[in-house]
């Protein structure tokens, strides 16, 4: 062999040895240095969002059916319904729609229905059922009730100011224009829901607006959903999402595969998130990971590039608390706080964010966690029922467990 085999052999092996002793470092570092740029074009995104001011058109006020699914009394519940009631808008209906006249919510939109006599406001109670996803059948029971072309869509959790009719139906004034969604501060006063709703205002709108500024939205959120009767029909009804866990997802999805555009509106909602336990909370946030994954695998996937705190943090400990180390944390821990402050307290004045804006680091790790469980399994609890999702994201309702039953015949 000769002497520039020999050569080339050596810094052949070189490199490969100082690649494998180096990886586990470089590996942290890089995605590091990938949420610092997330975290910094979210920033912008946000900047050039909220910088802009949308057009109100006083003489564009078409005809509204408003359809409330509900399902039991959520917190505030009075609150939250009847502020739908109170719009400075001409023309709306408000159709609320439940599955069961045992319902505890009925009493409630029964006291809203004597308060608000000169508004077009329905019951619907209906035990039909049009697929495994109990909201869209309560959707699409209230939907044989209403009269007009555009519809609104919003959860029973929600409140809203009297403006934002006005406000949310200002995008269909473009004709290309299918779905209109909203963002939403989360409201709640219990320390587990807390840290849920932090994770909404500091990281789930993050991403929405920064979806928003590269490509323009592609769903829709449960908060706020407008949709024209036309372009509902035409993605085949209700009937089309009945059997997806991510309705909301899919009524921003379908239109836009078939041309239409979704539009992100300036206005920003309330949502009014329930007490829960902490069995309780981990499974709703496990439910929505795993949703996530199932309507967007590629995004979730995609979603390790976001998760600084914790890469720094394994940065930190493989340079055994080097300097260098401490270095990269603090400028990724610094720009993740500035993103969240930027976009959480200063944009939405998300209320959870403002108080708990240094918690952001606990709740990354939680979030991680999650995240990572959500590759585990494909099966959820929503409601005191369990189902199995498929690849595509459908709901099959799995077989009632015969011990849980055995207990209840007991007591």
């Amino acid at each position: 062999m000769t002497r520039l085999n020999l050569l080339s052999v050596t810094l052949e092996f070189d490199f490969e040895v100082w690649f494998a002793s180096h990886f586990l470092l470089l590996l942290p570092l890089f995605f590091c240095i990938t949420a610092i740029g997330y975290y910094s074009y979210a920033i912008y995104a946000a900047h050039t969002f909220f910088s802009q001011t949308e057009r109100i058109d006083p003489n564009f006020h078409p005809p509204i059916s408003i359809l409330k699914p509900v399902c039991g009394c959520d917190r505030d519940a009075y609150k939250n319904l009847s502020s739908f009631c109170c719009q400075d808008y001409p023309n709306y209906q408000v159709i609320f729609a439940v599955q069961d006249w045992a319902d505890s919510g009925i009493e409630v939109i029964k006291q809203i229905i004597r308060d608000f006599p000169t508004i077009d406001l329905q019951l619907v109670v209906s035990d039909r059922a049009i697929g495994s996803n109990g909201k869209v059948s309560n959707l699409g029971n209230a939907m044989t009730n209403a009269s007009h072309e555009i519809i609104l869509m919003a959860d029973s959790d929600v409140y809203v100011e009297p403006n934002y009719l006005q406000q949310v139906i200002q995008p269909l004034n473009n004709p290309q224009v299918g779905v209109v969604t909203c963002l939403y501060r989360s409201l709640t006063d219990r320390w587990l829901t807390h840290l849920e709703a932090l994770s909404s205002a500091t990281e789930f709108h993050p991403g929405v607006l920064v979806s928003n500024q590269l490509e323009g939205i592609k769903f829709a959120m449960g908060q706020t959903i407008v949709i024209r009767r036309s372009v509902l029909e035409e993605i085949g009804g209700f009937g089309a999402i009945a059997n997806y866990l991510a309705d909301d997802f899919q009524l921003g999805y379908l239109p836009a595969q078939i041309g239409y555009d979704v539009v992100l509106s300036h206005h920003i909602v309330d949502h009014v998130i329930a007490t829960s336990t902490l069995m309780g909370s981990w499974q709703r946030q496990l439910r929505w990971m795993v949703g996530i994954r199932v309507s967007r695998p590629w995004g979730y996937l995609g979603l390790i590039f976001t998760y600084g705190t914790v890469a720094s943090l394994l940065f930190l400990l493989i340079t055994a608390g080097s300097i260098w180390g401490w270095i990269v944390l603090g400028i990724t821990w610094t720009t993740r706080l500035a993103m969240a402050w930027f976009i959480g307290v200063k944009s939405i004045r998300d209320p959870i964010a403002k108080q708990f804006l240094w918690f952001v680091p606990l709740r990354d790790l939680i979030s991680f966690a999650l995240w990572c469980y959500g590759f585990l399994g494909d099966t959820i609890r929503w409601r005191d029922r369990q189902f199995k999702l498929t690849r595509t994201g459908k709901l099959v309702p799995c077989p009632p467990d015969l011990s849980e039953e055995i207990k209840s015949a007991i007591s």
